[in-house]
């Protein structure tokens, strides 16, 4: 190991293996390494055995389940969003050329004790059991507002500024009920929490427009999902690198990040070598959480996640049997902070054995007691017959890296999506290269 790098990446998670792949694609000679012996770090779609291993290392999985390579289940759960950033780097790159994608079947939002389908279009809305007569009308005019808006056409503007006024004054302009204000902020914006109300009325825009247009492109939802699972995408990034001389060494345990005397990053030590580098890109794992990095903390933790992987012999009760979705709980619904999520995939996606349907329900802890505040969401999936329940702190990395060149991700959050996953990515590219991501635009197949 007595090359030079121009950039190690620690960790093969999914921000990790798309910043390695992009990198190599600029020219840019790179060495990824993890210390596990498999791809995706944190993000990672685990077989029968290793996830027993990870969370009962004492016991065998049942025999009833089936077969241990019948499953890919994932640690964290997430959907892309049709037209979203991710689909847009995973286009960029033609790393599509190594997965298979199918449409996740309905899109569904918890309210007053029921789960109803989340309206997407004016028509959607009308026909939606979410809302009463006048309510239904209200909302089909705020929908026509939003799909008639034109930036350089002040007469489809109605008065707002986008830019200025708050998302709250757009929902009182057209006299929207707090429960419609619900699914359209959490279910369709995809917003965590309430913050978003008193801000500026564009982001939510844009993430409204978003969530639309991906429902248009392929029908049933706006989510499409790599069949054999999100760990796919990692190892699809990392193909991507390899091809473009990117270098790879799995299972190697990293002893210490060398930095010189000013402090300055230099190197990598793993098993008693040094491999030198002019950056270094990581997982917090790899830099002070978890008590890595020497105990030089380099990492603050900003919160938990509470994650509760479940196995079903039965689809989810209230989703017209489908084979996937995703519920939204708005927290509004279950008085918390943060909303609840449930996604839920099965062996149409190639991830568990025939018969079982695999849902993950997660959310940002804000007790002492976190696996009561998912009760919500277990008790919507009817008689459980396993549950893995993981806990992890999020971190976000203490400074920029440009002094030291050293580079931290952030952990992965509780949303259902990959579009903060990108964000991070857009963010460390721009401190490691200097100048922004650019992406090109094509079409991407889906299975229906």
């Amino acid at each position: 190991m007595d090359e030079e790098y121009d950039v190690i990446v620690l960790g093969t998670g999914l921000t990790e293996c798309i910043l390695s792949g992009l990198l190599s694609v600029e020219g840019k000679k790179v060495l990824h390494m993890d210390r596990n012996d498999y791809y995706g770090g944190e993000s990672a779609s685990l077989n029968l055995t290793q996830l027993y291993r990870k969370f009962r290392p004492d016991q065998a999985p049942p025999a009833d389940l089936g077969r241990d390579r019948d499953y890919a289940v994932d640690l964290v759960p997430k959907f892309i969003i049709a037209s979203g950033e991710l689909t847009k780097i995973l286009v960029h790159t033609d790393v599509t050329r190594y997965l298979e994608f199918k449409q996740i079947a309905g899109s569904y939002v918890y309210r007053e004790g029921r789960i109803s389908k989340v309206p997407s279009t004016e028509m959607e809305a009308v026909r939606s059991p979410l809302m009463g007569l006048f309510e239904k009308r209200r909302a089909k005019k705020f929908f026509e507002f939003l799909q008639g808006w034109k930036d350089e056409d002040p007469t489809t503007h109605q008065g707002i500024n986008l830019d200025e006024d708050s998302m709250k004054t757009v929902y009182e302009k057209f006299g929207l009920e707090a429960g419609t204000q619900d699914f359209i902020g959490h279910a369709m914006a995809l917003y965590l929490d309430d913050d978003y109300i008193t801000k500026p009325a564009r982001p939510s825009y844009d993430r409204i427009v978003l969530y639309t247009s991906s429902m248009a492109r392929y029908g049933k939802s706006p989510y499409i999902y790599p069949l054999y699972g999100l760990g796919e995408l990692p190892q699809s990034f990392a193909r991507l690198s390899a091809i473009y001389g990117g270098t790879y060494m799995l299972d190697k345990k990293i002893d210490a990040i060398v930095t010189d005397s000013d402090g300055k990053f230099v190197g990598v030590t793993s098993g008693g070598e040094t491999v030198k580098a002019k950056q270094v890109i990581g997982d917090p794992s790899y830099f002070g959480a978890n008590g890595g990095d020497g105990g030089k903390v380099r990492v603050v933790e900003e919160g938990k996640v509470v994650r509760a992987i479940c196995f079903l012999k039965h689809p989810i009760p209230g989703t017209d049997d489908s084979d996937s979705c995703q519920i939204i709980i708005p927290q509004n619904q279950v008085n918390r902070r943060h909303d609840i999520y449930i996604a839920m995939v099965s062996s149409t996606h190639n991830v568990c054995a025939k018969g079982v349907y695999v849902a993950i329900v997660s959310t940002v802890v804000e007790t002492d007691r976190p696996e009561q505040e998912i009760a919500a969401g277990l008790s919507l999936l009817g008689p459980i017959y396993d549950k893995f329940v993981d806990i992890t702190p999020l971190y976000t990395p203490t400074s920029s890296g440009q002094a030291d060149n050293i580079f931290i991700t952030r952990s992965y959050d509780a949303t259902s999506h990959f579009e903060t996953v990108v964000e991070d990515v857009q963010d460390v590219w721009k401190r490691v290269v200097g100048s922004d991501l650019v992406l090109k635009k094509r079409e991407v197949e889906v299975q229906n």
